[in-house]
């Protein structure tokens, strides 16, 4: 019977979208009914559009044509990734155009269309960055630091001075469609199944890994895809986050340098120098070191038969992060039609945690009460590298071109997690847990576009991947006779993985009427081997699935535009998640993996406006996902007051909610970027043979404030709210933060300082309760806020961030682009 319901509903929703669509379809048809009343006389005006100071395209600016006789609006459109713009007339005259684009001036210019000039060429078009008259001072404006584009929210980083000295999570902590909490773990609408791209191409570390790792000061841009198409890898339930490191641009040498320090042992520097003289070349350093003292309490109580049992916990916790990274790359011009990029990275990463608590436990059938102290320390560590080739082949048809790539990549990863339990005197018992785990990689792909005119092109590609790795886990128990921790062989185990993927997509894309679509299919063969010798036991997954995907926008005036999308895709299970024997956390926690695990499905519906309504710029979006197979933690209580977790695919979740960005100047000197998230979440299923059903309607609200206060100095503060939100065992209370800079420049455009506050007001607190089979599960953190940290950014040369267009060139210089 919830089969048929849930059919039932996801035709509803099915409906709703398609009905946007013809209604759509219906509007453009009674608009091209009205144009086609008057004669058509065949003119047009083009263009490109480039920003002043960078010589780089502008996309998506608004390019609108006014009538000089009356000053109404005639029609207008908008610029491609190329910065052109062709807007067709349908009747001669004497037009404005005015070209407009969010932090810079409008550039006017008067045309005359006649049956002899019909098509007006206005060459290239250098826009402004905004100027702003405070008491007789000019301040240059800025680029917002979120906008939005068809398929993909794009985050600039340099514009938000409360992260300089943070990391890319940071920067994601301020931005539409995401959630952080205090550990600095990422959630894409409250999900934390996502993939991370660099330059276009798969992290080599967990995502969680890779976004607390990179260093906001060396990012140009985030990527937000919430709705890939098919040209996309289909891994990942909530979408993709890609990132775009900086690259060169300006004089033959340039380069640029942070360093930043802050309390609780927290320092990091970076810093990227360019050349270029026939061919260019990059190479950069990154270091950060990061520490997150707080306190924590746990309360858990376990229902057994013999009775109940409470562990309550009191403690300080230290979160540390360190990481070191070192790239490089260099880009040759064969000729006119043949480049050619090579890259390498590498670095060392390490994380964990050292927690001190004291413990009480006690049962209802003994009234004494049992007090000992439990250390705690777990440390995860291991080096990476990757060696990336790619060639481009472009033709005389302008959008024609063939790109190959090639990714060769290996990682270890090294964790050690120990535990001591002591009375007054002495340690009683305690557990060391090791696990090693080298993993190799190889990835290939080839990406063929072919423009038919210039609004239809096919695109068709393939991409294969085979990834090698073992894992290896010990056991050792703490022998109080002999002060030693001895191996437990019978608790070792060694994992062999062996998966391997082949894609295929195709893509085309074209204009019905004033409607622009883009349909897609990828199919992806998957082989998936779980060996575990030491058990015998050989897990498989040999299966094909397909992936379709529909992106289409109509544009309702010149500055406002409707967008809707679907596309498929899937979360496959990995790592720990699967390794079916126990690896001990700490002295009451246990996990077990479940190689049994079914890959989740992602079925993702989205549609939106897009407006600039005078100096306001408004962004709306609707979207319903719905998730079959849905992976979740599953706690019990065991004996001994111990908890095990597991993976469990428990059911099906569905999202159904809207987001919405203001961005508008209450004042000249204050700007204002206003966001809010709205959703209710509904997950259902069963754990152990056990139905359940939460359910829970949450919200989220950023106000990021930037105050130009002078020619040299900027303030920005920043509010963040997340409310109580479910899961399949728990729940998550509300949670508020707030982060304040100040950004003095020294010496204008190569020193600059910034101040930092992260948790002005010291809310950063976190609490989650969970119940399962027979236990009951509280947890509480408090971070120690406010923290400071001071940042000093030199440039030379008058080094400028490459800023990138949409498209095959995203991230290309180190052979980057879309999966």
């Amino acid at each position: 019977m919830s089969n048929d319901i849930d059919t039932i509903k996801i035709k509803f929703y099915m409906n709703i979208f398609f009905r946007i669509i013809c209604v759509c379809l219906v509007v453009v048809t009674q608009v091209i009914a009205q144009q086609g009343q008057g004669n058509f006389s065949g003119g047009s005006i083009f263009g490109k559009v480039f920003d002043s100071s960078t010589k780089h395209a502008i996309e998506y600016a608004n390019i609108i044509i006014f009538s000089l006789r009356d000053s109404s609006m005639v029609t207008g459109g908008v610029t491609n990734s190329d910065g052109v713009f062709n807007i067709t007339l349908n009747k001669p005259g004497k037009f404005k155009v005015e070209v407009r684009f969010i932090g810079y001036d409008t550039e006017t210019i008067e045309v005359s269309v006649n049956p002899s000039s019909p098509n007006i060429n206005l060459g290239d078009i250098l826009i402004h960055p905004t100027a702003i008259n405070l008491s007789d001072v000019v301040v240059q404006g800025d680029r917002s630091p979120v906008t939005y584009e068809i398929d993909k929210k794009v985050i600039n980083p340099d514009q938000m001075q409360t992260v300089i000295s943070g990391n890319a999570a940071d920067v994601l902590a301020n931005v539409p469609s995401v959630q952080v909490d205090v550990e600095g773990n990422v959630s894409l609408r409250g999900s934390q199944n996502f993939t991370v791209l660099i330059d276009g191409r798969p992290s080599l570390m967990d995502a969680q890994d890779a976004l607390q790792q990179i260093s906001a000061s060396s990012i140009q841009q985030i990527e937000i895809i919430t709705n890939p198409t098919a040209k996309y890898d289909a891994e990942g339930t909530a979408g993709i986050i890609n990132i775009i490191m900086k690259k060169n641009l300006g004089q033959e040498l340039n380069g640029i340098f942070n360093a930043n320090a802050g309390m609780y042992d927290t320092y990091g520097g970076n810093f990227l120098i360019n050349y270029q003289n026939g061919f260019k070349a990059n190479a950069g350093l990154d270091f950060n070191q990061r520490n997150f003292p707080g306190d924590q309490t746990q309360n858990n109580i376990y229902y057994l038969e013999n009775g109940t049992s409470t562990i309550n916990s009191i403690g300080e916790i230290e979160r540390r992060r360190i990481s070191f990274e070192g790239r490089a790359g260099i880009e040759f011009n064969l000729s006119d039609y043949d480049l050619l990029t090579f890259g390498v990275r590498g670095g060392k990463r390490e994380g964990g945690f050292n927690s001190t608590d004291n413990f009480t436990e006690f049962a209802s059938s003994d009234s004494a009460d049992f007090h000992y102290k439990g250390i705690n320390d777990r440390t995860r560590e291991g080096t990476y590298y990757s060696l990336n080739s790619n060639y481009t082949r472009t033709f005389d048809l302008p959008g024609h071109q063939l790109i190959a790539e090639l990714l060769f990549s290996k990682q270890s990863s090294d964790e050690l997690t120990t535990t001591a339990e002591f009375d007054n005197v002495n340690q009683l018992s305690g557990k060391k847990t090791t696990e090693n785990g080298p993993s190799t990689d190889f990835r290939g792909k080839l990406d063929y576009t072919l423009p038919f005119s210039e609004v239809s092109k096919f695109e068709a590609g393939y991409q294969g991947e085979i990834e090698l790795s073992d894992e290896s886990n010990d056991l050792y128990e703490y022998n109080p006779s002999t002060n030693q921790y001895e191996l437990q062989a019978q608790f070792s185990n060694l994992t062999k993985y062996n998966e391997s993927q082949h894609s295929l997509y195709s893509m085309y894309s074209d204009m019905l009427w004033v409607l622009n679509y883009q349909l897609g299919l990828r199919v992806e063969y998957t082989y998936r081997n779980i060996e575990v010798p030491l058990m015998s036991q050989t897990f498989n997954i040999d299966q094909v699935d397909y992936f379709p995907s529909i992106h289409t926008s109509y544009k309702i005036t010149p500055v406002s535009t409707i967008m809707a999308s679907y596309s498929r895709r899937i979360n496959r299970p990995g790592g720990w998640a699967l390794e079916p024997f126990p690896t001990w956390v700490d002295a009451n926690n246990v996990r077990v993996g479940n190689p049994n695990l079914l890959p989740e499905f992602i079925d993702s519906y989205e549609t939106g406006l897009q407006s600039i309504l005078g100096s306001v710029n408004l962004s709306i979006e609707l979207y319903f996902r719905k998730t079959t197979n849905k992976i979740e933690w599953v706690r019990t209580a065991i004996e001994d007051n111990v908890t095990l977790t597991t993976f469990s695919n428990v059911g099906e979740d569905y999202s159904l909610g809207s987001e919405v960005m203001v961005i508008f100047d209450p004042f000249s000197f204050w700007n204002v970027n206003l966001m809010g998230n709205l959703y209710n979440y509904r997950v259902e299923g069963s754990i152990l043979n056990e139905p359940f059903s939460n359910e829970s309607f949450n919200w989220q609200t950023r106000m990021n404030n930037t105050f130009k206060l002078w020619s040299s100095t900027q303030v920005q503060f920043n509010l963040n709210y997340n409310s109580p939100t479910v899961s399949s065992q728990g729940r998550w209370e509300e949670f508020f933060s707030s982060d304040l800079s100040i950004r003095q420049e020294i010496i204008s455009n190569i020193l600059a300082i910034t101040l930092q506050v992260r948790d002005v007001f010291g809310t950063a607190k976190r609490e989650f309760s969970s119940e399962g089979t027979n236990l009951y599960n509280y947890n509480y953190f408090n971070m120690h806020t406010p923290a400071l940290t001071l940042n000093l950014r030199y440039t030379f040369n008058n080094y400028k961030p490459k800023r990138e267009g949409r498209g095959e060139d995203s991230g290309n210089f180190e052979g980057g682009e879309e999966f």
